[in-house]
């Protein structure tokens, strides 16, 4: 199976020399867990054009500075190929911004929280494991996060498979198309993370700041989560 990654943001410029980009930290994330997965990288934010849904076997959405509701030129047409991606029946997975975007395209609801910064690493309840997650299913997992917006509700057709007190949404099913998507970030190395909030930390709080470098030396469960994502790929479209 050939994934499709649709790049929606690039590290910050002051660290990305330093970083591979956020395709690269996805192959880097899936191959083990998937090595017959093959990739191929869609620069949305570099003007690339988004392919005809119907040629297709995968798609990752990744992260972004965007907010699904920023007027960048497009974002229009991102939400027009997810949907166009669940009316063929494309198996897709988001990522943080991805996971927001396929949510509002969907019938969502998507907005900047109210809770503020979720930085650092965040656990979360499994409150309805799919077949995606294994056997026997986990109660929690904790992924690195970095984000200010969040899905507030699920579209028609999906549900909540992992929740917390901060982000009730941080983990999505969806019923009725092939689709799945998390709030973290499965593919954040802890160097790259805390060199993020190093960055942001003006933005994000001093107090906060620390807290969230300090708690990427406890490891995150990304590779359990690129495990679920293999398993998703290899399900769909018929789980």
């Amino acid at each position: 199976m050939k994934l499709t990654i649709i790049e929606t943001g690039k590290p910050p410029l002051e660290i990305r020399d330093r970083y591979p980009g956020y395709p690269a930290m996805f192959e880097g994330l899936l191959a083990p867990a998937a090595p017959a997965l093959t990739f191929e990288a869609i620069a949305l934010t570099d003007g690339e054009a988004l392919p005809d849904p119907a040629t297709l076997e995968a798609v990752l959405i990744t992260g972004s500075p965007a907010g699904v509701y920023d007027p960048e030129p497009w974002m229009p047409s991102l939400m027009d190929f997810i949907r166009w991606c669940a009316a063929e029946g494309v198996p897709q997975v988001g990522i943080c911004f991805g996971h927001q975007a396929i949510a509002q395209a969907l019938g969502g609801a998507v907005a900047k929280s109210d809770k503020g910064w979720g930085v650092g690493r965040h656990s979360y309840d499994v409150v309805s494991a799919p077949t995606w997650m294994g056997t026997p299913s986990p109660d929690t997992f904790s992924l690195l996060v970095s984000h200010q917006d969040q899905v507030l509700s699920a579209p028609p057709g999906a549900r909540s498979v992992a929740s917390s007190d901060f982000a009730p949404c941080a983990a999505l099913h969806y019923d009725t198309v092939p689709a799945i998507s998390v709030q973290g970030h499965p593919e954040f190395s802890p160097a790259f993370a805390a060199d993020l909030y190093r960055l942001r930390r003006a933005r994000i709080g001093e107090t906060l700041a620390e807290t969230a470098i300090a708690s990427v030396e406890t490891p995150a469960d990304g590779s359990a989560v690129a495990e679920w994502i293999a398993r998703f790929l290899a399900q769909a479209p018929s789980d």
